[in-house]
């Protein structure tokens, strides 16, 4: 009776379809109740007595954890389509002035060829070609020149000229050079040109068609200008037949030939029949160099927006070393970027922090878009990071995370400016940004400072420091060997009128920089005033040693004006040129990975399909396939099966026993697993007693694609009844 008193007394135990979350009462639940029940029949679901609000947070936690995972790939592509669009926007504005002249000379062409009158309404609508003057036959040919050795980077270059002379009321037919095969003759160049103008596919390849087209009377008073991006790759014989046709209709239809060439200028004569060449009246244009282009897209992306998405000093070494020897094009650059920047977003969690960085300029706004985004786990991850381990005793707030970024953001703005203003002077010198990128971003020229400053204190104090070299005490920021070594003897020796241009782009650079800014307006001043003795100097009548002794005292003066300059340089580089890896949470801007970027340019594509085969199941992920040690299901794809088996032979493999192996794999008793909706590997409703001939034609197509991948070779006349393996490791 007492048991039974007790039991009556104590509260019943909660029905596990009846739980409320919010119940109090629960937490008043001892320790003893919370043991299983002699007399219970059923085992009773285990109830999380933890305070609510720590569940709460927690699930806050890890809702805000996912919340932010979720918005790194959408930031990707805000991030890369503001990249993507600033490139355009370099290369249109390099190419603009180029084709401003290019409209030009095709307006002066067009008025040369209508100048002697359009033809008359006979001779317009006539079905056969009609020349009054055999030099008219001739067609105004504007020759382009590249010089890239790959004309994939030339593609939009040729589309905007095209847009570009749209704009100005011509009309325009990009032609390429897959437009021009032999095996399509001249109607396949026709039927191209008849579609961009005509907007209808037609069957019949007739110029008329398209004299008739021009004939109309809102046409008949702009150029027709046919583009074609490279010549060198067309073919000579079906491209000098379009030509001769041309200039056949030269009157009826004033057509002006624009021609892409990646090499030299001399190239038509090497690909066009001599006749064709006397139908053409060129005219050369050179646009930009590959070289210039790359300087002009590295300074926009990775020296200009540094704070958006930037890239190691490893991985710009890869990128310029990979790129020199490989003779890389610029299209395979940006490629090489945006891998770098999808694997960057991919790979760090705290990348979608850009986010301050892309909508706002202002330090405290970003402070109102980035609070509330960063839970604990992530401020966590964000003050580890391996940049901020010697402030381990700073707090791990939001404030602290959002004034380390802005630290960050500030320090990247000066440093841009620096390389910028070192770019200017290295282009007296041939010198190409990424080569001065490299050094910029290297950690160990930074922290080598520390030593150079020492030595230089050491020198103050009366010591002698340990190097001697002059240029290394007077530079102490540049490697002797460097490009940066060589930018500022480049400053050192300019004539006067380059250092003052030189000057006046700093000027321009330097606004943000107070100390730097005033220097440079005070060489500027100096520079004015020495010009201003020189011109008064000529002008007044002495002798002519006077003149002399004041000359050398103007080129004495001039000297000492390029090493103020080459000072302030250095000056600039030494306490503005900060590296990104020696900034504080740099991790979440930075990408730093070369093995990856490698792997996805080089590829390794091998060691990719073994990992494939023996890891199927991490691929499909499904239940069925689902693996529990070194365990092969008959589920599996039969390739999967076989090269798992594989691994258990040497270089050679017996046919039989490889066969009799798979065969038991398959043949195995099927486990019961929960089928999803979609299945992602073989049906499991397939009867479990096969026939002998229905396996052994998976085996044999097994066998086949393991060959057709180079994973195996298949038996000789002299072991029918081995195979070899070709692959081994990974």
């Amino acid at each position: 009776m007492a048991s039974s008193a007790t039991v009556a007394d104590s509260p019943a135990p909660p029905n596990p379809d009846n739980i409320q979350p919010f119940f109090v009462i629960h937490k008043a639940f001892s320790r003893k109740s919370k043991k299983k029940s002699p007399r219970a029949g059923k085992a009773k679901r285990k109830i999380d007595l933890s305070p609510l609000v720590s569940k709460n947070a927690k699930k806050a936690d890890e809702e805000s954890v996912e919340e932010c995972d979720s918005m790194r790939m959408e930031y990707f592509g805000i991030v890369w389509s503001k990249i993507e669009t600033t490139i355009k926007n370099v290369l249109r504005d390099m190419n603009i002035n180029v084709f401003s002249d290019i409209h030009h000379w095709v307006r002066e062409s067009f008025n040369t060829i209508r100048s002697s009158g359009p033809p008359s309404l006979t001779e317009a609508t006539c079905s056969f070609p009609f020349v009054k003057d055999t030099t008219l036959k001739k067609l105004f040919t504007g020759l382009v020149l590249t010089k890239n050795m790959e004309f994939v980077d030339d593609l939009l270059t040729f589309e905007d000229l095209g847009l570009h002379l749209k704009s100005h009321g011509c009309h325009v037919a990009n032609l390429s050079s897959l437009d021009f095969l032999a095996k399509n003759g001249i109607g396949g160049c026709l039927r191209s040109l008849l579609r961009q103008f005509l907007m209808v596919s037609l069957d019949a390849a007739d110029i008329s068609i398209l004299a008739s087209w021009y004939r109309e009377h809102d046409k008949y008073n702009n150029p027709v200008v046919i583009i074609i991006d490279d010549m060198e790759r067309c073919c000579g014989s079906i491209l000098s037949d379009f030509i001769l046709m041309l200039s056949e209709w030269a009157i009826k239809i004033p057509v002006i030939l624009i021609m892409g060439i990646s090499t030299m200028l001399d190239a038509p004569s090497n690909a066009l029949t001599s006749n064709a060449l006397q139908h053409l009246f060129p005219c050369k244009f050179i646009l930009g160099t590959p070289a210039e282009r790359m300087d002009a897209v590295v300074a926009a992306v990775l020296v200009g927006q540094p704070s958006t998405f930037s890239i190691s000093h490893k991985v710009a070494a890869f990128m310029r070393n990979y790129f020199v020897s490989q003779d890389g094009t610029l299209t395979s650059f940006v490629r090489a970027l945006k891998i770098a920047c999808v694997q960057h977003f991919y790979v760090e969690p705290l990348s979608f922090v850009l986010r301050g960085f892309l909508l706002q300029e202002d330090c405290q706004e970003f402070q109102v878009e980035t609070n509330g985004l960063l839970p604990e786990t992530m401020l966590k991850k964000a003050f580890d990071l391996p940049s901020c381990e010697r402030n381990k005793k700073v707090s791990q707030t939001s404030e602290n995370l959002i004034d380390g970024l802005s630290e960050l953001k500030r320090l990247q703005k000066l440093w841009s400016i620096v390389v910028l203003c070192l770019y200017d002077a290295a282009k007296y010198g041939n010198i190409r940004l990424l080569d001065i990128l490299c050094e910029a971003l290297n950690p160990e020229l930074y922290n080598s400072r520390g030593t150079d400053a020492q030595a230089e204190s050491e020198k103050d104090s009366g010591r002698s420091p340990s190097n001697g070299c002059f240029m290394d005490r007077q530079y102490p920021s540049s490697r002797k060997d460097g490009f940066i070594n060589k930018v500022v003897r480049i400053v050192k020796d300019l004539p006067r009128s380059q250092l003052y241009n030189l000057l006046k782009s700093w000027e321009e650079r330097t606004a943000d920089i107070i100390e730097i800014h005033e220097d440079v307006k005070e060489l500027l001043f100096t520079l004015k005033s020495e010009e201003h003795k020189r011109q008064k100097q000529r002008s007044t009548s002495v002798s002519k040693r006077h003149i002399s002794r004041a000359q050398l005292n103007m080129e004495r003066d001039s000297q000492v004006t390029n090493e103020k300059a080459a000072t302030l340089i250095d000056r600039m580089i030494r306490d503005y040129m900060h590296p990104l890896e020696c900034v504080p949470f740099h991790e979440i801007i930075c990408f730093k990975n070369v093995d990856k970027l490698q792997l996805a340019l080089v590829g390794d594509p091998r060691r990719r399909i073994q990992v494939d085969l023996l890891e199927s199941h991490k691929i499909l992920q499904c239940n069925c396939c689902n693996r529990k040690g070194s365990t092969l299901l008959p589920s599996m794809h039969d390739t999967s099966i076989m090269y798992n088996l594989a691994q258990e032979h040497g270089d050679l493999i017996n046919l039989l026993d490889w066969y009799q192996s798979f065969k038991s794999v398959v043949l195995c008793p099927g486990v019961k697993r929960k089928r999803k909706s979609k299945q992602k590997c073989k049906d499991m409703n397939e009867p479990q007693k096969q026939s002998e001939v229905s396996i052994q034609a998976r085996y044999c197509r097994a066998v086949t694609e393991l060959q057709i991948t180079g994973l195996l070779r298949m038996p000789s006349k002299r072991r029918p009844d081995f195979a070899q393996r070709v692959a081994f490791g990974l």
